[in-house]
C-alpha cells in the first residue's frame, strides 16, 4: 500500500505535499550529480593535472569532451529505460558507478588513457545522476507548478555550482588534487543514494516499485518528428557549445589574465550562485509567462556574459560574466524538461529528454575542446568567445518561431 503521505488529499501549493519531499530528495542527488560536481569542478582540476602529468589544456579538455559526448550517445537509450522501467532504479545503479568513478580519479597515474577511461564511464552513467533521471519523476508530481518544482530540483545544481569548486580548490590547496577527487566522489554516494533510495517515485506508483505509471501524450517517434522539437533541440545545442566552454575554462581564463587561482575559484563560485538564483526565477516565471519568451531573456542574458568574459581581466569583471552565465546556465537547465512536458506530455518524456541531451552534450564536447584549441594556437580565448556569443544571440531569437502549448497534451495531476 502507500504511504499515508503519499495518498494524502494535499495539493502542490501545500507544503506536507509529497512532492515536495520527491523535489527535495531530487535537489540533493542533482547537487552530487554530474552536471553539478563533475562540470562545474573540472576548471579546478585543469591546471594541477597539467603540473602532476605534463598534458595540454587541449588534452585534459578531451576528457571533458569524452564524457560529454558518451554521455549524449547514452542518453537517448538511459531514457528509454527510465520510461521503461521507472526512474528510482536507473538512478540508484548509476549513481553507486557514478560516485566510484568520480573517486577513482584520486588514483590516476601518467597515462592519458585512464583519465580518458574513467571520463568514458561518467558519461555513461552520467544523466542517470543527473536531472534527467530525476526529470520524470517530479513532472508527474506537478502541474501548476512544475516550473517552480523543476527549478527547486536544479537548485541543487546551483549549490553544487556554488559551492563545490571552492572545497575542491581548498582541498587541493591543502591536502592535493588527488584528495581533491576522493572526497567529491565519497560527497556524491553520500548525497545520491539514501534520499533517493527512500523518496524519488513515480505519482501513483506503490512502495518501492521501480515500474513506471502510464502518461499520455506523444511517442517519442511523434515528438521526433515534431518542429517544436527540433527548435528547442537546436537553441540547447547553441547553447552549450557557448556556456560549456566558458564554464570549463573560466579558472584557467581568469588565472591567466592575473587573478589569483583563490578570486577564479571565487567567479566559479559566483557563477553557480547566479545559477542557483536563476533556477528559482526562471522557475517562477514560467508558471506565469509564456515558456518560449522566458527562453529568449535567459539566452540573451548568456550571450551577454559570454561577451563579457571575452574582455574580463579583472575581479569585477570576471564577477559579472560568470555571474550572467550563471543565470543562463542555471535557467536553461529548468527550461528545457518544461517545454518537453508541455509540448509532448510524459508518455515519451525522457526519451525525448535524453535525445536533446545528445545535442546537448555533444555540443558540451565541442565548446571545451575548441577553445583549449584556440588557446593552445594563439594564447588567447577571446576571438572565439565573442563569437560563440554572437552566435548564441541568433539562436536565442529562434524562440520566437515556438507554438503555443497544445493544452490536450497536459499533465493533469488530481
Amino acid at each position: 500500500m502507500q504511504p499515508a503521505e503519499v495518498t494524502s488529499n494535499l495539493t502542490e501549493s501545500d507544503f506536507g505535499y509529497y512532492g515536495w519531499r520527491v523535489v527535495l530528495a531530487a535537489c540533493l542527488g542533482v547537487m552530487a550529480g554530474f552536471g553539478s560536481l563533475f562540470v562545474y569542478t573540472f576548471s579546478v582540476f585543469v591546471k594541477p593535472l597539467a603540473a602532476e602529468f605534463g598534458w595540454s589544456r587541449e588534452a585534459i579538455s578531451s576528457g571533458f569532451a569524452i564524457a560529454a559526448v558518451t554521455l549524449g550517445l547514452c542518453s537517448p537509450p538511459l531514457g528509454r529505460w527510465i520510461d521503461r522501467f521507472g526512474p528510482r532504479r536507473i538512478i540508484l545503479i548509476c549513481m553507486t558507478v557514478y560516485g566510484c568513478a568520480i573517486a577513482s580519479l584520486s588514483l590516476l597515474r601518467s597515462g592519458l588513457w585512464q583519465f580518458y577511461v574513467t571520463c568514458f564511464v561518467l558519461g555513461v552513467v552520467g544523466n542517470g545522476a543527473a536531472h534527467l533521471a530525476y526529470s520524470r519523476s517530479i513532472s508527474t508530481w506537478f502541474r501548476r507548478r512544475l516550473g517552480m518544482a523543476l527549478a527547486f530540483v536544479m537548485v541543487g545544481a546551483g549549490l553544487g555550482a556554488m559551492i563545490l569548486p571552492a572545497v575542491a580548490q581548498a582541498i587541493i590547496s591543502r591536502s592535493g588534487w588527488r584528495a581533491a577527487y576522493a572526497s567529491l566522489g565519497g560527497l556524491a554516494l553520500l548525497l545520491g543514494l539514501p534520499l533517493s533510495w527512500r523518496y524519488i517515485r513515480e505519482r501513483g506508483v506503490i512502495g518501492h516499485e521501480s515500474a513506471p505509471v502510464p502518461h499520455s501524450g506523444m511517442t517519442w517517434q511523434q515528438g521526433v518528428r515534431s518542429f517544436a522539437f527540433w527548435i528547442v533541440t537546436a537553441i540547447l545545442f547553441v547553447s552549450s557549445i557557448s556556456m560549456n566552454g566558458a564554464i570549463t575554462h573560466l579558472s584557467a581564463l581568469l588565472t591567466d589574465r592575473g587573478l589569483t587561482a583563490g578570486n577564479a575559484a571565487l567567479c566559479a563560485s559566483l557563477l553557480g550562485g547566479s545559477s542557483l538564483l536563476g533556477r528559482i526565477v526562471v522557475g517562477w516565471l514560467l508558471d506565469r509567462f509564456f515558456g518560449p519568451h522566458v527562453a529568449l531573456v535567459i539566452n540573451l542574458i548568456t550571450a551577454l556574459g559570454i561577451f563579457l568574459l571575452a574582455r574580463a581581466n579583472s575581479l569585477p569583471a570576471g564577477c559579472l560574466a560568470a555571474a550572467l552565465i550563471g543565470v543562463g546556465a542555471g535557467g536553461e537547465a529548468a527550461i528545457t524538461p518544461y517545454l518537453l512536458t508541455r509540448y509532448f506530455g510524459l508518455r515519451a518524456f525522457s526519451t525525448l529528454y535524453g535525445l536533446t541531451w545528445t545535442f546537448y552534450a555533444a555540443a558540451g564536447a565541442i565548446g571545451p575542446v575548441i577553445l583549449g584549441r584556440a588557446f593552445d594556437a594563439t594564447g588567447s580565448y577571446a576571438s572565439l568567445l565573442v563569437l560563440l556569443a554572437a552566435a548564441l544571440g541568433l539562436a536565442a531569437a529562434t524562440n520566437l518561431l515556438l507554438p503555443r502549448y497544445a493544452d490536450s497534451l497536459a499533465i493533469e495531476i488530481r
